[in-house]
């Protein structure tokens, strides 16, 4: 059994209590207010709700191309350096890129992982010495389900993807799908898909966002990527208001993958509050894939971070949701439980 004690943010509304968190057999015990001298915020660790790990191969080299030059497939420049890798090449590359999400904060990936079933098993073989748990969504063949999480599909406009949705429902397993980053132009498709989940939905409009509502379909936003690419920005607050919406930090090549940084950047360009930011960034990536955390809460599995809150950065806050979204960076990291 373990505690850890100070400011807990506690569940699902991250309410602020002086306490304690009580761990056992790798759960939460308890939450209990008590009087404490810590300093520290416990919270709970972060679910990255889109990436692609296998980018790791070639961080920045797409920086200041289009997005169809960056990462469009089958010939973009992703996909050649992708190709170009070797297995080990992959593995290391990945793996590194685990091991530095698993120390700020993040318990698990939702992946987008190209090559079908080699890319999968390549990233399962990345993870496996490592505490964060990525969940895949393979791609390219039917089989991949054999090995994957979940289908992920690259976007209406590129393929037919009806018999990896059939599949993927005949197995009850998620069916996930870029759409409305480039334009609006493959949002309807994907949505006639009926899709467990939508990455992006940069330009979404209101008939999208009425269909997102009436098919309760979650959507992944992306907004430092969707920046770096010069693709626009997502009507984050239509899309709260219609569905249950996560972040994710999207191409490893592009962006680190920083869940503090995209909580910041996300708090300051639009419409949201603090509390929205930070269920976007834990709880609702959890619900997305069906993960047993993303909340403190008795019963959840102990996948939860502690920052201190007595650091030169955070300490003297008014607001510790506020310091965590708006302030809190890797350095400020103290501990992880994954």
């Amino acid at each position: 059994m373990e505690t850890l004690s100070g400011t807990i943010l506690a569940g699902e509304s991250f309410e602020p209590i002086r306490g304690r968190v009580v761990v056992a057999d790798g759960r939460i015990d308890a939450v209990e207010e008590a009087h404490v001298d810590s300093d520290d915020i416990v919270l709970p660790a972060f679910v990255n709700a889109h990436t692609h790990l296998g980018d790791s191969v070639a961080k920045d080299a797409a920086v200041g191309l289009s997005l169809e030059a960056a990462v469009v497939p089958p010939d973009s420049l992703k996909h050649r350096r992708l190709a170009a890798a070797s297995h080990e090449e992959l593995v290391t590359a990945m793996r590194r890129t685990l091991r530095h999400v698993g120390r700020t904060g993040t318990v698990s990936c939702l992946d987008f992982r190209e090559f079908g079933v080699e890319g999968a098993r390549a990233l399962c073989e990345a993870a496996a010495p490592l505490a964060v748990e990525p969940f895949i969504f393979g791609s390219d063949e039917v089989s991949v389900l054999d090995v994957a999480d979940g289908y992920g599909a690259s976007g209406a406009n590129d393929d037919d993807f009806t018999d990896e949705r059939a599949t993927a429902r005949d197995r009850g397993v998620p069916f996930a799908i870029h759409a409305g980053e480039p334009d609006a132009s493959d949002i309807h498709p994907a949505l006639d898909l009926e899709p467990d989940l939508l990455v992006h939905m940069v330009h979404a409009g209101r008939e999208h966002l009425d269909r997102v509502a009436d098919q309760s379909v979650p959507v992944v936003a992306c907004p430092r990527t969707n920046a770096v690419l010069d693709v626009g920005r997502a009507p984050m607050r239509e899309l709260l208001d219609h569905t249950t919406v996560a972040l994710g930090t999207d191409n490893v090549m592009l962006n680190p993958p920083s869940m503090l940084r995209e909580m910041a950047y996300t708090e300051r360009e639009f419409d949201v509050t603090v509390r929205e930011v930070l269920r976007m960034a834990t709880t609702a990536g959890a619900e997305i894939a069906g993960l047993d955390c993303g909340v403190v809460a008795p019963g959840k599995r102990a996948a939860l971070l502690v920052l201190d809150g007595d650091s030169d950065n955070l300490a003297g806050s008014d607001d510790p949701v506020a310091a965590v979204v708006r302030r809190a960076t890797e350095l400020d990291v103290k501990r992880v439980l994954l």
